[in-house]
């Protein structure tokens, strides 16, 4: 147990963002004095703020360090109290206070500090409502995403199911792949498949059918055997996905679900781009949940691993030409270079991914028929690639001529800075060495509008390349970046925002509209190829309901399972537009995500939801049969 707690509270107060109070509580058998309070908090103090039984020492994005009044000592028992107004935004939610904290004693010691969630003072938090109903099913099959057309008639389980005499080995082969993924995600259950007959079991007869559309499967069942057929190794692995499900569920819940005697399914998916992003800049995840959440995308058929390996917090991918990316730049701590973000606290803290380590991920994520499509977030978002690789700053440029979004200073790429392409440049070498998929990912969003313009050599460019403003600056990089990466055979990925200032070739490049749907539609009559992934239903960190005592984040206000679930892709496109929507994709972003159970609180049910927008047409969704089965699916 820790020798100190800090408690914390929120307290609305007319015409500004609420009233902070802090308590931190000496528990040690020592008074306490000559200290600071260093805490990590998304909801962040203004320039401006009024303190009263303290004051403000720094702040640096989401890190705040408060000191006492001179002289205060807090005997062992004791506590001292201080509050703060002038906040950036109104808290929402239980989530929205202190991640981690933190005492810097007089002899220079970081002693870690306990906290709990911010208390509501002065108004009704709500109620949470269960975010899911019972559910039924209509038809006694537990399969999700639900299949494009099935007729069947249910019958006996049977013990296992294996494949049938001289079936061919790569065939064979797919089966036990999905034995595997099945055993990892429900090592306590009876197993679907066997590679050998079994009394009492069911032949597998799988035929490749050339007339069978590419990625899509058929199943045939009958007494003595089920015939999968499809074109290519990927309906395949589908088919075999939805035999898994049709076993567990009637392994699970025999009262509810059965396994099919007679009849057909007939699938395929509705989208090529069914994915599910994951943040691991602001909290790293090691290989092994990686692995696991790539297991968990296969069991919904998700085919897309959008990996985001760098932010202003960190970066986390190995690079060998520049080793100080993260000997540097993925390691936080009180006398690091970077300080601590959210959830770092008095003990250094560090995390990335060693190429090796990502060899694996690729590999293991491609025998599933996931493709990993890595993120290097440029040019903002780059506080960690900044201070890791000094050389990249403009040194003329005031160190704080703007402040970016999560009140990061000065932290974008500089455009006009040669050695920019040349470090992007060695970056993009080794990642296609890396990543074998068809894209990589370089961010685009969120740079500050006056970014970049006190800089000499930003000015200096502006007038050469006859360009005005931030946006067109950021135009100029990232035709620049698209024009490296097609000399690499690769395609751009990237958010919404690289479209502005005039953006960039249509051809070859792929947007995903992040900040509100009708940012996809104005993409699609651009001519941009895009993927839905709307924070006001597809990001997994946005609180499930208003109540106060929802975790989550709540810029984009709340999404409720049922909503991520109804959500539909294509909107109000017109027909002629909707070939623009390559598809959908869950976002994880990870600022609310310290520990295990708020991940899976807040990812599901939501994650299988997107998953079934993207595979189920809309005509054949339906939200309770929806509820009846995603409650046996695998959590983190």
């Amino acid at each position: 147990m820790a020798d100190y707690r800090l408690e914390t509270s929120w307290r609305p107060v007319e015409s500004s963002f609420g009233r902070l109070t802090f308590t931190l509580f000496n528990l040690s058998a020592e008074p306490l004095s000559g200290f600071s309070l260093a805490y990590t908090s998304e909801t962040r103090v203004a320039d401006k703020c009024v303190c009263d039984g303290g004051s403000l020492m720094r702040q640096v994005a989401h890190l705040h360090e408060f000191r006492p009044p001179d002289g205060l000592s807090v005997p062992p028992g004791g506590h001292w109290r201080f509050t703060v107004e002038g906040l950036t935004r109104e808290p929402k939610h239980v989530t929205s206070g202190v991640k981690s904290a933190y005492l810097t004693l007089g002899d220079g010691r970081h002693v870690p500090v306990g906290f709990g969630d911010l208390l509501l003072e002065g108004r009704d938090g709500g109620i949470s409502l269960p975010l899911l109903p019972p559910g039924r099913v209509e038809e006694p099959y537990s399969l999700l995403p639900w299949p494009l057309a099935l007729a069947l008639k249910s019958g006996e389980l049977p013990v296992v199911l294996y494949p049938a005499e001289s079936t061919r080995p790569e065939a064979v082969k797919a089966l036990s792949l999905v034995l595997s993924l099945y055993q990892r995600l429900y090592p306590a259950e009876n197993v679907p498949f066997s590679l050998c007959g079994v009394k009492g079991g069911r032949a597998i007869r799988f035929v490749t059918e050339s007339s069978i559309a590419a990625l899509a499967y058929e199943i045939r069942f009958t007494a003595h055997e089920v015939v999968l057929s499809s074109a290519d190794a990927t309906g395949r692995h589908y088919g075999l996905i939805s035999l898994a499900h049709l076993m567990h569920g009637a392994h699970a819940d025999g009262e509810s679900f059965r396994f099919p005697d007679f009849g057909t399914i007939a699938d395929q998916p509705r989208y090529d781009w069914r994915g599910c992003h994951l943040d691991v800049a602001r909290q790293f995840h090691p290989v092994a949940d990686v692995m696991r959440l790539i297991d968990i995308l296969a069991w919904n058929k998700l085919n897309i691993f959008h990996w985001h390996l760098t932010d202003d917090e960190a970066w986390r991918l190995e690079i060998k030409a520049y080793p100080q990316l993260t000997e540097i730049g993925a390691r936080h701590g009180p006398d690091e270079v970077l300080v601590p973000q959210l959830g770092d606290g008095a003990e250094p803290r560090s995390g990335h991914y060693t190429q090796e380590d990502v060899r694996r991920i690729v590999a293991h994520a491609a025998a599933l028929h996931i493709e990993v499509v890595p993120e290097i977030d440029v040019p903002g978002h780059s506080t960690a690639t900044l201070f890791s690789l000094p050389a990249l700053v403009d040194g003329q440029e005031a160190p704080d001529s703007y402040r970016a979004v999560q009140g990061y200073l000065n932290n974008a790429l500089n455009p006009a800075v040669e050695f920019t392409y040349e470090f992007l440049g060695k970056v993009f070498d080794e990642m296609v060495t890396l990543f074998p998929g068809e894209y990589i990912h370089i961010g685009g969003d969120e740079v500050a509008s006056g970014a970049w313009l006190s800089s000499p050599l930003c000015k200096a460019l502006m007038e050469r390349e006859k360009i005005a403003g931030t946006a067109e600056l950021q135009s100029y990089f990232l035709k620049r970046i698209k024009a490296m990466l097609s000399e690499r055979g690769k395609k751009l990925a990237g958010w919404n925002e690289v479209s502005h200032g005039g953006g960039i070739d249509r051809d070859g490049t792929l947007l995903m509209a992040w900040e509100k749907p009708a940012v996809g539609l104005a993409l699609a009559q651009q001519g941009y190829d895009v993927v839905m992934t709307p924070g006001q239903a597809y990001y997994l960190d946005m609180a499930q309901a208003e109540a106060w005592d929802e975790p989550g984040a709540s810029w984009a206000g709340h999404a409720p399972p049922e909503h991520t679930y109804a959500y539909e892709a294509e909107g109000e496109l017109s027909e002629a537009l909707r070939d623009n929507v390559r598809g959908v994709q869950a976002c994880i972003w990870t600022e609310n995500f310290l520990s295990r159970a708020y991940f899976n609180r807040l990812v599901f049910p939501r994650l299988p939801a997107v998953a079934e927008a993207g595979w189920t047409p809309l005509e054949r969704k339906d939200w309770n049969r929806f509820a009846a089965i995603v409650r046996m699916w695998p959590v983190l």
